[in-house]
């Protein structure tokens, strides 16, 4: 949702500065990653929205399900959100962090999807052919998908390749229609 995702920028743009003043980027990104996961959990959820769980008994539980990776400013960013009814958009602040994070370190992540599995050499060169004409470290997520016939589909970030069977099928039939 677009809307989330600009309310949890400036929080996000926050928590990366401080790291990035602290030399912490690593240690924060786990940090948001555990915050993230708890504040999505369905049980958590459900005390978010209640009205009758005040900002103290929220803060103090979510404390106590961090336990020790909650820093004193991690508790401080937590208790930020509480106190300005924005604890459901820790995902949304975790995966801004991680974007920034990337950017930050020369790294992107790549997604592809392929026809059948790729093996290790084959993602190293699908890897570092990336690599060359990003300009960055290319990390990829890849899955399978038997739709596609044949060949892959990369997306990373606006740059997507479709050279998957299915999709020169596509294009070719676009052709012959005009």
């Amino acid at each position: 949702m677009a809307e989330k995702t600009t309310i949890a920028r400036p929080y996000a743009e926050a928590v990366f500065q401080l790291a990035q003043q602290q030399g912490e980027l690593k240690s924060w990104s786990e940090t948001l990653q555990l915050c993230a996961a708890i504040a999505s959990n369905p049980e958590m959820s459900a005390l978010i929205g209640n009205p009758r769980i005040d900002a103290t008994q929220l803060s103090g539980l979510f404390g106590e399900l961090c336990g020790e990776k909650l820093n004193e400013q991690g508790k401080n960013f937590i208790a930020t959100l509480i106190e300005n009814d924005r604890l459901d958009l820790l995902p949304e602040i975790a995966e801004l962090y991680e974007k920034a994070r990337a950017e930050a370190e020369g790294v992107m992540s790549a997604e592809v999807i392929s026809a059948q599995s790729l093996d290790k050499s084959q993602q190293e060169a699908i890897a570092a052919a990336l690599k060359k004409r990003l300009g960055r470290e290319v990390v990829l997520e890849c899955r399978v998908d038997e739709s596609l016939l044949g060949g892959a589909v990369i997306r990373a970030g606006d740059l997507v390749i479709d050279g998957s069977a299915k999709g020169q099928l596509d294009r070719l039939a676009h052709v012959l229609l005009r």
